[in-house]
């Protein structure tokens, strides 16, 4: 029989909606008894999505992606998902769990941003896993360095610019105020270095040209957490918890832990989502 499972994912960026249909047998699911739905923000899309089928194989159960977008809790909280991916840090994550509509969050996996630059690299930062000690080589060369504004760029900028030494800011330090897909057009332009996400990064170059490439991806400090929710059937009518807790485990199985960390974006070589699941309890 048909199954499908709902996951939500939030990220920044405009809200999509995709749904995969997977066959299966007779494993749990949601409540109606054919569904577990998914909640994204639309980062973890390129990871998950993936995915799927092996849920699929393993449980006999049908998985489905039924938003993509910013606001995937709105969303659950309607009763439209079953399970929340986002970001441990967006801020819909405390007041959806504080406020009984998800369940104890789990660290899944993380994606991360990069520090991009110009195929020559004249700083000569590519491979370094030190992204403090690749903004110190961009300073003393004097190559330019291209700021992108938002909020999450600049507290990782701000964290690598005080363990280089708080190098002095002159002329290669150059923000235009830019964010998000401007700021990598702009460092494009101008030959420069930038701070940016690399799902988004990826999704930006297969639009078109653009003279950037992931040069330091290694730090630890580019990654940032996900975490799954559970949306709590108590709180939130129409939706399954079973199929939602399945889903759950097999993400966080240490066979689906080690397809995540070898997943590779085309003409990309560099790791850049990294398994989290280590992060729960010592039977996780």
């Amino acid at each position: 029989m048909t199954r499908r499972v709902r996951l939500w994912i939030v990220s920044g960026v405009a809200m999509a909606v995709a749904c995969i249909p997977i066959w299966g047998g007779t494993a749990a699911a949601g409540v109606d008894g054919t569904a577990v739905r998914l909640a994204m923000v639309n980062v973890p899309d390129d990871v998950v999505r993936p995915l799927l089928g092996d849920f699929a194989a393993q449980s006999g159960t049908r998985a489905e992606i039924v938003y993509t977008g910013n606001d995937p809790f709105a969303f659950a909280r309607e009763g439209k998902a079953d399970l929340v991916i986002a970001h441990y840090g967006h801020e819909g994550v405390e007041p959806f769990v504080t406020g009984g509509f998800g369940l104890w969050p789990h660290p899944v996996f993380a994606n991360q941003i990069a520090l991009l630059g110009p195929p020559g690299d004249p700083a000569h930062v590519r491979g370094l896993t030190d992204a403090a000690e690749a903004l110190r080589r961009i300073a003393a060369s004097r190559a330019r360095f291209l700021v992108n504004d938002s909020d999450g760029n600049k507290y990782v900028e701000e964290m690598l610019w005080a363990r280089a030494g708080a190098p002095a800011k002159g002329d290669w330090y150059v923000n235009r105020h830019s964010q998000g897909p401007q700021a990598a057009r702009d460092a494009a332009k101008e030959g420069a270095y930038t701070l940016w996400g690399v799902p988004p990064f990826v999704r930006l170059k297969a639009q078109g040209p653009l003279e950037l490439e992931p040069l330091v991806t290694a730090d630890p400090i580019f990654q940032r957490i996900m975490v799954a929710i559970v949306v709590n059937a108590k709180r939130v009518s129409g939706t399954g918890q079973a199929g939602a807790d399945a889903f759950q485990a097999f993400l966080l199985k240490p066979s689906t832990q080690a397809r995540i960390a070898a997943f590779r974006y085309a003409g990309i070589d560099q790791q850049v989502w990294w398994p989290a699941g280590r992060h729960n309890n010592a039977r996780e």
